[in-house]
């Protein structure tokens, strides 16, 4: 208590000391002698404002720089019908935000520099000018209204599902730190599902007993055909996650205890995609990268990294935990024949279960035991009655 008493003090004290060197500065404000080092001149404001001009060119500079340099690393064609919309209202709005950056930043510093401090030299006040305020405060109306306008727009567009248009219907259910795809099967209704009912290979929490459930199967690879247009339901577990797929242009919220969705008709096959020429040389760039990284891994005994194949992706793009950055999927888009192919052989999840829950053979000594066992305690069950 003694301690914390002194701190106290002590921080007390330091405070009265600061405060009384303040006021012993503004009793010397107006003293011919006290020090003027730290008022700017015609010479320091002439300095400051090329400086303005200075960084102006920097900003730009360094903007068509990384034009240049790094302009091939965003997402290059989308692979999804609706995908050219939302790059047309992303490049919309990137032209928008530069031509009004370009203005601002430029007067910003022109004026900077224009008005730059002089000795003698006062500036005009200006209490309101209502024409100024207009011109600025409706033009930036008006084009953000058309903006959010054609927005919504588009928006509608990509969320609407006819009712009587035929689309696959694919459960995305994330966990940490995983997806699982469930496929509503032949009917193309998913069946319920409940996190309460989740039990052993039952891992979506499937309603076992709901009549829609009996064709539906899982899947650890997302499988897709191309030409279709498939409508994803999206489950979570247990945090909120976000179902987002890059190359389609679709994301959406994983809300745990509700049901979210979005749908897209894939326009390239993985196999496609992969030939397109900005892929070629993407793809060919990152290998000759990991040559020169595996000769130096094989050169320390340790083993030389695989060639990279490209892969569409589902990831997570919400943080939802330590291994958030590992919680992808692998995307297949297929022809229509390839994807019935891959169907052809999928177990219904309602057979994995009774599989799964049917005890294991025995040996067949054990197996003629327990038969004679069973058979003698049932026979001593018939006599007791």
């Amino acid at each position: 208590m003694t301690s914390l008493l002194v701190i106290i003090v002590l921080v007390l004290l330091a405070v009265a000391i600061w405060q009384l060197t303040k006021i012993f500065d503004l009793t010397q404000v107006g003293n011919s002698s006290a020090d003027d080092s730290q008022i700017a001149s015609d010479n320091d404001n002439n300095v400051q404002g090329y400086l303005m001009f200075g960084f102006l060119a920097f900003i730009y500079i360094f903007t068509i720089y990384g034009l240049v340099k790094w302009g091939d690393l965003p997402l290059h064609t989308p692979a999804s019908e609706h995908g050219s919309d939302v790059d047309t209202l992303m490049n919309i709005t990137w032209v928008l935000i530069f031509i009004v950056q370009a203005i601002t930043q430029v007067l910003l510093h022109f004026f900077a520099f224009k008005y730059r401090g002089k000795k003698d030299q006062k500036a005009t006040f200006f209490a309101d000018n209502n024409k100024l305020e207009a011109i600025w405060s409706s033009i930036p109306a008006v084009v953000l209204a058309g903006l959010i306008l054609y927005g919504l727009y588009a928006w509608n567009n990509i969320m609407f599902v006819d009712e009587d248009e035929e689309v696959i219907v694919i459960e995305l259910y994330a966990q940490q730190f995983k997806w699982t795809a469930r496929y509503a099967g032949a009917d193309n209704v998913l069946g319920k599902a409940n996190v309460r009912l989740i039990d052993g290979v039952n891992a979506v929490g499937m309603d076992l007993s709901d009549p829609n459930a009996q064709d539906d199967f899982v899947a650890s690879e997302l499988h897709i055909p191309k030409g279709k247009k498939v409508l994803f339901k999206i489950r979570s577990q247990d945090v909120l996650h976000s179902a987002y797929m890059p190359h389609f242009r679709a994301q959406m919220n994983c809300v745990p205890g509700m049901v979210t969705q979005f749908a897209f008709t894939p326009v390239y096959t993985t196999a496609e995609y992969r030939e397109l020429p900005f892929m070629v040389e993407k793809v060919t760039r990152i290998n000759d990268l990991r040559a020169k990284k595996s000769a130096e891994l094989v050169a320390a005994g340790n083993t030389a990294l695989d060639p990279y194949s490209f892969d569409y992706l589902l990831l997570c793009n919400k943080i939802c935990g330590a291994s958030h950055y590992n919680m992808q999927m692998k995307i297949v888009v297929d022809t229509p024949e390839e994807y019935k192919a891959w169907l052809s052989d999928k177990v219904a999840l309602v057979k994995e279960v009774k599989a799964s829950n049917e005890p294991a053979p025995a040996a067949d000594g054990a197996s003629t035991d327990t038969t004679v066992v069973s058979s003698d305690t049932v026979a001593s069950k018939v006599a007791m009655k």
